[in-house]
This record gives structure tokens, sequence and C-alpha cells, in this order.
């Protein structure tokens, strides 16, 4: 037997924080699906670093581009503005290790703050765009904005080109760190309990190599 579930957030699905289901759609708890978490680094109007731990993204292209596709853009943000402004962001790719680090971006996001400081996080230059990178990050995608694509007045779907990448030493030989500990981070977010509606808590997750495929 199968949990059906529809647009209508069902009753149990109860609301833990305010504005819960106006950011996040009820299919978000109720599938489960890991993402891969990155932190979003743009330059604020006063040329501040800002920081934006995200993830719920896709990556891929053709032999014309490659492309970071990233839904849920709230509005709001700094993020949001900046990209907008300037056309340009860095995707930085950092390890567990670096999870409260990012959710220090989160508490200290003032308009004057120095969120890759605040972070404890070392600014590192673009080399194709005018943009911090983060020195800690194995691995930074430098984007400039192709698309800006509302999907409600909240939020929007943005596509950004990637145009550049900078790679550590030590993650630059194919099945190689990335995907073991101390490589790409996953969120795994506040899965629900189809039946009853409760949340378990969020949870980062690692990659592991389960098979390789020899044939490519």
């Amino acid at each position: 037997m199968k949990i059906e579930i529809g647009e209508k957030r069902p009753d149990n699905f109860v609301q833990y924080w305010d504005g819960q289901y106006d950011i996040f759609h009820h299919f978000e708890y109720a599938c489960g699906i890991p993402s891969i978490l990155f932190a979003i680094t743009t330059r604020k109007e006063n040329g501040k670093p800002n920081v934006n731990f995200s993830g719920w993204s896709s990556f891929s292209g053709d032999g014309k581009g490659f492309y970071a596709v990233m839904p849920g853009m709230l509005h709001h943000t700094h993020t949001y503005k900046n990209i907008m402004r300037t056309k340009e962001f860095v995707i930085n790719f950092i390890s567990k290790d670096y999870f409260d680090s990012c959710t220090e971006t989160i508490k200290q996001n003032g308009d004057d703050a120095d969120e890759i400081s605040a972070g404890d996080f070392t600014e590192e230059k673009a080399v194709s765009i005018d943009c911090p990178r983060l020195k800690e990050a194995f691995l930074s995608l430098e984007c400039k904005l192709e698309k800006d694509i509302p999907m409600t007045e909240l939020s929007s779907i943005f596509v950004g080109k990637v145009i550049h990448i900078a790679a550590d030493e030590e993650y630059a030989n194919g099945l190689d760190g990335k995907y073991e500990d101390n490589g790409f981070m996953l969120n795994i977010h506040a899965p629900k309990n189809l039946k009853t509606g409760e949340g378990k808590p969020s949870a980062v997750a690692v990659c592991k190599i389960v098979r390789v495929n020899e044939e490519g």
C-alpha cells in the first residue's frame, strides 16, 4: 500500500515555526530527498561579503555550457538582491566540518556584517568575476546569472552559467575525497513520518560510493 499526499497539506503536518510552510512546501518534508549543501558567496551593495548556506539545486548542462539550477531563491534575502544587482555569484562546496560555521553566517547576516568573517572563513578572490570565494571550499563554481524565473511572489528559480571552477588538488583525482567523509555535504531536511505527521530532526549526510560502473 502506498501513502498518497496531494497539494493540500495534511492536517497532521503541524507547523513547528512561524512561516514554515510559506518558505518550504509540505512535499519538502514528505519526500525527504537529500540535497547537496553549499555556500553561495556574493558581495553586498556596501562591499561586504555575503554568505548564503543553501542547497536544493542541480548542476548539469550540455556541450554548450554547464549550469547551476537553483530553485527557492527568496526575494527578501541579501543573496537574491546581490545577484540581481551584479549578475554574479560563487557556489562553494565545503565539508561537513564547516556546518556550524555556515550557521553562524545565518545568525550574523546584517547589512554591515562581513559574513565570511562571521563564519570564520577566509576570503579568496575569484578569477573570472568580481566576487569573493571561500578558501576553505574544496570546489568552487564561479557563475553568471542567465535567468531569473519567478516561481511565486516569494521566490525565483535562478539559472547560473558556470564560467570557471577551482578545485583543491586533494579533490581533483576523480573518485576521491569528494565522495567520502570530508567531501560533499548533504542535507536531509526534517523528513516526516507520513502516517503521524511528526517531524524528524534534520540531518547532515555524506556521499559513499557503493558501486563503480566500469563501462563509464
